[in-house]
């Protein structure tokens, strides 16, 4: 199989080109801006990579898809501040950018694994949502934070079409709050702009307090990486064509807890390692508004919760790590120890 991942150096796109060529015998293209998380890939004979822009190098792009089974377009703009800031651009980049590659995808009946977002849920009020019965709910229009979760949705929606009237083949996933080694630089962390999980790390590393916004009552399911790879890996394979036509929510109902809960558990963990005794007793400071840290046109979603009985009876997934391992896992990476000791008893 050649598989073609654009993206390759985000956090998905160089797990799961690790996981590929580690695993099978397949052949992976992939394009990035940058090369840091892939370097140790590119000796391999089965992978190749140019560091380049997908709004530039269309030929490149056109090439490759023409020539793969299947293609995941993973290139999108996913930061909350972004959102609010630069909207226009969130939209040319992450609809307009990825609608041409679904549009090659079609003519060269190459398949396409699409990246769709556990926030075209939005405000959805099911206490978990399903792919294909909860309803996505927006905000107002001023709340220029949807346009993310609106073009996502576009997407799937256009997908989803030239499936049924261009016989497109596709498999849409939602992740929901995947992390893992390799998720942020914790060092260039910059508030609205980085995950929760490697934003609080990074505060805590740099024994800095704790900004809960809104008090940190929204609540989140952390799905852990290799969880969400095996997912994948699963839709990949699409043996007897099980992904053919679903869509998928990917993550682990059972992690989902408040942001301030999270940052409590990992101030816990943190302090628990030599010569960070200390950050146990980092402040958690409540009183930053929605508006304050991310800017006017924001708002937030309370909860979201998977439900994963798609993945369950059609790909055989089910998530296996716990929330307080995959924490453990990643502060690991960023402590730079071998392992943060789970606690016995």
């Amino acid at each position: 199989m050649k598989v073609l991942i654009l993206g390759v150096n985000g956090f998905i796109g160089h797990s799961l080109a690790t996981r590929i060529l580690a695993d099978t015998d397949w052949e992976v293209a992939g394009m990035d801006l940058e090369s840091d998380r892939v370097r140790g890939l590119l000796e391999n004979p089965r992978m190749r990579f140019l560091e380049g822009d997908i709004a530039i190098h269309r030929e490149w792009i056109e090439y490759h898809v023409k020539r793969s089974d299947v293609v995941l377009p993973l290139v999108a703009i996913a930061t909350p501040a972004t959102y609010v800031t630069n909207p226009l651009g969130v939209f040319k980049l992450d609809f307009e950018e990825n609608l041409r590659i679904i549009r090659y995808a079609t003519a060269y009946n190459t398949r396409v694994v699409f990246p769709s977002t556990s926030e075209v849920y939005g405000l959805c009020p099911d206490r978990a949502f399903n792919e294909f019965t909860s309803n996505l709910v927006m905000g107002p229009i001023d709340k220029q934070r949807w346009i993310y979760a609106c073009a996502k949705q576009l997407l799937d929606r256009i997908i989803w079409a030239s499936g049924e009237q261009e016989g497109l083949r596709f498999t849409l996933f939602r992740p929901f709050n995947w992390i893992g080694p390799g998720l942020d630089d914790i060092d260039s962390a910059k508030e609205g702009s980085s995950r929760v999980v490697t934003q609080f790390l990074g505060h805590l590393l740099r024994r800095e307090p704790l900004q809960l916004v809104a008090g940190g009552h929204q609540r989140r399911s952390f799905t852990y990486i290799d969880d969400g790879i095996e997912a994948l890996m699963q839709i990949l394979r699409n043996e007897n064509g099980v992904a053919d036509r679903q869509i998928f929510n990917i993550g682990h109902p059972g992690n989902d807890c408040s942001i301030r809960e999270l940052a409590e558990h990992m101030r816990g963990i943190v302090a628990e390692q030599p010569g960070y005794e200390d950050v146990r007793h980092a402040s958690l400071t409540g009183d930053v508004s929605e508006a304050e840290y991310y800017g006017e046109g924001y708002q937030d979603m309370p909860c979201r919760v998977p439900d994963v009985s798609n993945a369950r009876t059609r790909l055989g997934w089910e998530p296996q790590v716990d929330l307080d391992t995959a924490l453990r896992k990643t502060i690991a990476h960023y402590v730079g120890r071998e392992a943060v000791a789970c606690p016995t008893g």
